[in-house]
């Protein structure tokens, strides 16, 4: 789930992992939900403690479950799932064990993987100021009253979420945060910024005055890999 309106949570901080390792081809992530990141291995039997993206462990996080992973692509669990057999709590620490990571020695090869999962594009965010990836990859982004995008993905930041916004000049990051971004009207497919001077210097005035005749086309809502973004989601979850 992404937070808005908040820069550092537990639900927004994100993977370290370059997002420029991961390959575009992976599974588009605006229909998946970060839910959690494995941190480091603890003990030596498999166990690797999580950051946990959800406010409800206690359904995303069941035996059985399983998981997508957001790994460099130059490791051995790209392009791979894992399936959770029990999470435990050691200290007010989540501590996860999965199938097939027996020792140690594997764990460690899954530090700092990022855990989705499927989403349910008709699940909903319950919290105000709360959404998911895939509420917002789409809509429109106005300034000033003009249209100057869309919403194309969310890259998911350790300090802050960032909305990747496909521009007639191409991709804008924008800082997902209440200053820059003080409305995000889903239902109308709106999200205004007020971003401050020189954060949108690349986009010629002309490129602003096109989007206000109609001159923008309109993009497709599918993000790329971010991985990515959950989001929240952490995005969120998670997302």
């Amino acid at each position: 789930m992404v937070d808005a309106f908040a820069s550092t949570s537990s639900t927004l901080i994100s993977s370290s992992v370059n997002d420029a390792t991961v390959d575009d081809s992976e599974k588009d992530r605006t229909q998946q939900l970060r839910v959690g990141r494995l941190t480091k291995a603890h003990g030596l039997k498999g166990a690797i403690k999580l950051e946990l993206f959800t406010d409800d462990p206690g359904r995303r996080f069941v035996p059985g479950a399983v998981f997508t992973l957001q790994v460099p692509t130059g490791s051995a669990w790209h392009g791979k799932t894992i399936e959770l057999v029990e999470l435990r709590w050691y200290n007010q620490h989540a501590v996860g064990f999965f199938k097939d990571v027996v020792d140690r020695s594997a764990a460690e090869t899954l530090a700092k993987a990022i855990l989705w999962i499927d989403a349910d594009v008709a699940e909903q965010s319950d919290e105000e100021d709360a959404w998911y990836d895939h509420q917002l990859v789409g809509l429109a982004v106005m300034r000033d009253g003009v249209r100057i995008g869309t919403i194309g993905r969310l890259e998911h930041m350790p300090a802050q979420d960032l909305l990747i916004v496909k521009t007639p000049t191409g991709d804008v990051m924008i800082p997902f945060v209440k200053a820059i971004v003080p409305t995000v009207d889903v239902k109308n497919g709106l999200v205004t910024i007020t971003p401050p001077p020189g954060l949108l210097e690349e986009l010629p005035e002309d490129a602003a005055d096109g989007a206000a005749a109609g001159a923008v086309p309109e993009t497709d809502s599918e993000g790329d890999s971010e991985p990515d973004a959950a989001a929240s989601a952490h995005t969120s979850d998670e997302p």
